[in-house]
């Protein structure tokens, strides 16, 4: 019987190296990024004014969660980033209609990708499906806030 036991313990043991390399691992890889998301929002904040960010954005309804949408569309990265980025549009005032938007096309609507995405799934439905996206990260992120409103 105490044989098994030291049997499970070192299993264990094993099982909780492997799993602990592996996590230092996968944070290594995720280190760089969200370095560089620091760094970006530094630049963000020193360049970016506020003033600058209001003219873009009015407080429209269908303007703000379009041009999001637009914004989040043309960005690349992880969406870890887009919403450290979203979180700092929303303290510089941008509409939760705006960052919403920005988001679900950054996670959704691909077209720095697009290239790759058309040779590997054909041009047509790779068109069709970041179309489709973005329209649908529109009508979501402001079915999302309505709700949100709603409810709060």
């Amino acid at each position: 019987m105490k044989m098994g036991n030291k049997k499970m313990k070192e299993s264990f043991l094993e099982t909780f190296y492997k799993t602990f390399k592996m996590t230092l691992k996968s944070f290594g890889v995720m280190l760089p990024v969200l370095l560089g998301v620091i760094l970006l929002i530094g630049l963000f904040k020193t360049y970016i004014t506020t003033d600058l960010i209001s003219s873009f954005f009015k407080g429209e309804l269908f303007q703000d969660t379009f041009l999001g949408s637009l914004i989040g569309s043309i960005s690349a990265g992880n969406p870890i980033s887009s919403f450290i980025i979203g979180g700092e549009l929303l303290k510089e005032g941008v509409s939760l209609f705006a960052v919403t938007a920005f988001i679900l096309a950054w996670v959704s609507v691909g077209i720095v990708q697009l290239p790759a995405e058309a040779s590997i799934l054909g041009k047509r439905f790779a068109i069709t499906r970041n179309i489709v996206s973005f329209v649908f990260a529109i009508i979501v992120a402001i079915a999302t806030v309505l709700t949100l409103r709603i409810f709060t």
